[in-house]
Order: structure tokens, then C-alpha cells, then sequence
């Protein structure tokens, strides 16, 4: 694999460098790889510092070692998913960081590998796995979830108004036998939603695929548990970055900036906090970063793009 083949365009490039405020000798973490692009502009910041790269896409590392090979002395590169960044920051020896960058959900090279299955737009097999390592896949999911199950995926992580009726028929048709492609799916899906139901709006399996893809990869719940684990490791003044796609992710950053802002659970009427929650960090952005008009010309992928930054404080 070459890196011309990994066609993965960094979103909000210089927003996050901006926001991150990289030092020369500190540590820092880019979560979600990819291709490097980020991490290049992180690694050219460094001097006597350290860039830890995660991913748990075998094929992004192999593109990524080859973008950032004139930087491999700073950097060591984890074969992981980002949930886990306190294990492989204690792998490490590393207690505390000064920023780390997320860039959440599926990338523009895992969207064009057609084989990866991710695409509702090109035929493969159905797999939307991002560590191919594992099992667990969207043929596993569309062929093995019960109609509740694929009801409360649908519905909970596609915002589907029509997830039931998309559950209904993907049970009927795999009676007939196994779905298999991707291709096979969306016709299920095409004949789930009524007719006039689509003609405005997304392609009508766009929420399906984005719900069976968030599921598969467990990628919500990796984001909460690897907010709170980041916040702990922040030196003050440290940055964690998150670049979000859709309202969900979003929220779920929102909501765990401001419990790191505001951690108190006492109730409203209490004069002073009893609860000992001890305030963890800063929203740096009350508004979400978007891209400008010239991004968006460069990169459409970039127009639902959002930014959130919290910053460590001293506790």
C-alpha cells in the first residue's frame, strides 16, 4: 500500500494545530491517526517532545509510517483503539500529556476502500470493521441482532424515523437467506422506506449504515470513557481536541466537556458543593469550530465537521 492510496484529507488541520498550542519537548497524542496528515503537522512542531499515534486500522499505519518516516524518532506508534489511552499511556511510562487530537468516526480512505464495506454508495461485503482484527462486523449484526436489536441501533445511533420498519424487512429478507453486501442491504432499506420518504433529504440508507457502523465499532461509548480518561492526564494548560461528524458525537462531547467544567452532582439548592467533585478542566469553545468556504470547497466531507477544545487545569 502506498500513501497515494490512502486518500484521507486532514479535516480542520490548522484549527486543531492552532488549538492544541504545541510545545517544542511536550507530549502529545493523535488518537485516531489515519494517514498522518495531523500527526505530520504535530510531529514538525517537535523537537525534544513525543507524538503517540493510535489507530486500530492496520492499513492506516502502514500509510502513516510512510508520511511521517522523516519523524519516527519522536514518535511511537499503538496498534489500539483511542478508549484505551490510559493502558497505553501507562504501556508507555507517560503520566500526564499536554494534548491529544480525536477525529471521530469513519475516514474519506475507509469510505473509498470499497472492500471495507463502510460505502452504501459501492457493492462489498458487509464488514464496516476499523480493526479488522476483530470479529464482530455488520454481517454478524444484520444477520444475528433480533428485531428490537436492530430496532434501538437504527433508531438510537441513525436517528431513523423509520427503523423499525427497516428492522422488519431485514429480518424478513434474511429468512430467505443470509444479507450479505452492502449492496444487498440498501435494496432491503429501499424497500423499507416508502417511496415518499425518499425523495428529499439523504440517500435512505445513509442513518442505517452510520448507525450499523457506530455499533459495530462500539465508537460512542470508546468516546465517553476516553473523555474522562484523557481529562485526567492533561497537564494544565493541555488541550484535548475533538473533531465530531453528526449531532450525536457532538453532543456526547458536549455534554462530557461540561461535566469536566462542572463535575458537581449536589443538589441545586445546596449554598456550597459537598460532593468533592473536583473540576477538571476548561471549555475553551462554547461554540463549535467550523470549516470556512475554503475548506468546504476543497473537502465536502468537511461540511459537517465540528470542533470542541477542552483545556487541563490545576487541580
Amino acid at each position: 500500500m502506498t500513501i497515494l492510496e490512502f486518500h484521507h484529507v486532514s479535516v480542520l488541520l490548522w484549527e486543531c494545530i492552532e488549538n492544541l498550542k504545541i510545545k517544542p519537548d511536550g507530549v502529545y497524542v493523535d488518537g485516531t491517526m489515519g494517514g498522518g496528515g495531523h500527526s505530520l503537522e504535530i510531529a514538525k512542531k517537535l523537537t525534544t517532545g513525543r507524538l503517540i499515534c493510535i489507530d486500530q486500522d492496520l492499513n492506516a499505519h502502514k500509510a502513516a509510517k510512510e508520511r511521517l518516516k522523516d519523524h519516527l524518532d519522536k514518535i511511537n506508534f499503538v496498534h489500539n483503539n483511542f478508549g484505551n489511552i490510559g493502558s497505553i499511556l501507562d504501556g508507555l511510562g507517560i503520566e500526564k500529556i499536554d494534548g491529544m487530537l480525536l477525529d471521530i468516526g469513519v475516514s474519506s480512505h475507509q469510505l473509498d476502500e470499497a472492500e471495507r464495506g463502510f460505502s452504501y454508495q459501492q457493492d462489498a461485503p458487509l464488514d464496516m470493521r476499523m480493526d479488522t482484527t476483530n470479529s464482530f462486523s455488520a454481517y454478524t449484526l444484520i444477520n444475528e441482532y433480533n428485531e428490537d436489536e436492530l430496532n434501538r441501533v437504527i433508531f438510537n445511533y441513525g436517528e431513523e424515523r423509520w427503523a423499525r420498519r427497516i428492522a422488519q424487512f431485514i429480518i424478513q429478507e434474511r429468512q430467505n437467506k443470509p444479507i450479505e453486501t452492502t449492496g444487498e442491504l440498501v435494496e432491503v432499506i429501499k424497500k423499507a422506506v416508502p417511496k415518499g420518504a425518499r425523495k428529499d433529504g439523504p440517500h435512505p440508507a445513509k442513518r442505517t449504515f452510520q448507525a450499523i457502523r457506530i455499533e459495530v465499532n462500539g465508537e460512542l461509548d470508546v468516546l465517553q470513557q476516553a473523555i474522562d480518561a484523557v481529562a485526567n492526564r492533561l497537564n494544565p494548560g493541555g488541550r484535548l481536541c475533538i473533531i465530531t461528524f453528526h449531532s450525536l458525537e457532538d453532543r456526547i462531547v458536549k455534554e462530557a466537556f461540561r461535566k469536566q467544567e462542572n463535575p458537581c452532582i449536589c443538589p441545586p439548592q445546596f449554598p456550597i458543593c459537598m460532593c468533592g467533585k473536583k473540576r477538571m478542566g476548561k471549555v475553551i469553545t462554547r461554540k463549535p469550530i467550523v470549516s470556512g468556504e475554503e475548506e468546504l470547497e476543497m473537502n465536502p466531507r468537511a461540511r459537517s465537521a465540528k470542533l470542541r477544545v477542552l483545556e487541563g487545569v490545576e487541580n
